[in-house]
């Protein structure tokens, strides 16, 4: 996919897991990435560290997603790195954790949840829309819990519920410009953050049992699908949820 060469991305949530691995993927195609970061700045230089060791160029972007001014923070500092290049690939990758079930999220966790999943990223991308160039891509990362009744995850599937329908809303509304606008949702991934999770006992197994293809997703397992969704080969795919989960909860493995 060499036709992401001397391009441009910013990738949300790029500190850590899914998002760095993302940044890393688009980088080692030639694309610089402005890597967002909400406090993990040591993260955030991890990620600079694996795009640099992959061949790439990137620059680091602070901004706490969910508060009042945190597009316009955003921007300030994506903008002066790309130093008056426009954008390519937006990828929406940040977001907040599930906070529990019905009866255990409070409101604030709820209003939390909405203003960095789903506020955020529609704000994010009517600010980016003046830098992105025809042909441009926007992937928002969604999850398999749209389509499964998890009542552990009701709040959190919600939010990702409405950036599915903001994706199909937005790629009808920004296909006359040739941009493309596109989810990848995911399942049980496992990650350098994420890991003692899925240390409790049984729990890899049940999960894995579930899958059809036997195992937990890995952060290049999603990153390879985004880089495909951003590059030319996709140019004819918009408005489509696509399901990186190895094809979790499918239907029983006979």
């Amino acid at each position: 996919m060499g036709d992401l060469m001397g391009g441009t991305a910013l990738v949300t949530g790029a500190s850590r897991g899914i998002g760095q691995a993302i940044a890393a993927r688009l980088a080692a195609e030639g694309v610089t990435v402005a890597v967002h970061f909400g406090t993990d700045e040591s993260g955030a230089a991890v990620t600079l560290d694996a795009i640099e060791r992959a061949g790439g160029t990137g620059f680091a972007v602070r901004a706490e997603l969910g508060v009042d001014g945190d597009v316009e923070t955003l921007f300030a500092g994506v903008e002066a790195g790309l130093a008056g290049r426009p954008l390519d690939i937006l990828v929406n990758n940040a977001a907040a954790a599930p906070a529990g079930p019905l009866g255990a999220t409070t409101r604030a966790e709820f209003d939390r949840l909405f203003a960095v999943n789903v506020r955020a990223p529609y704000f994010i991308i009517e600010r980016a829309l003046p830098l992105l160039r025809e042909g441009a891509r926007i992937i928002s990362i969604s999850s398999v819990a749209t389509r499964m009744a998890n009542s552990t995850q009701t709040s959190f599937a919600m939010t990702k519920a409405a950036i599915e329908t903001m994706t199909k809303t937005l790629a009808v509304q920004l296909g006359p410009q040739g941009i493309t606008v596109n989810a990848v949702a995911v399942g049980a991934t496992r990650t350098a953050t994420n890991g003692a999770v899925f240390d409790v006992p049984g729990l890899t197994e049940q999960i894995s049992g579930m899958t059809a293809l036997n195992r937990l997703g890995r952060p290049d397992d999603v990153a390879d699908v985004v880089a495909f969704l951003a590059s030319e080969s996709a140019r004819w795919v918009t408005g489509q949820i696509v399901d990186a989960s190895g094809g979790l909860f499918l239907g029983p493995r006979v």
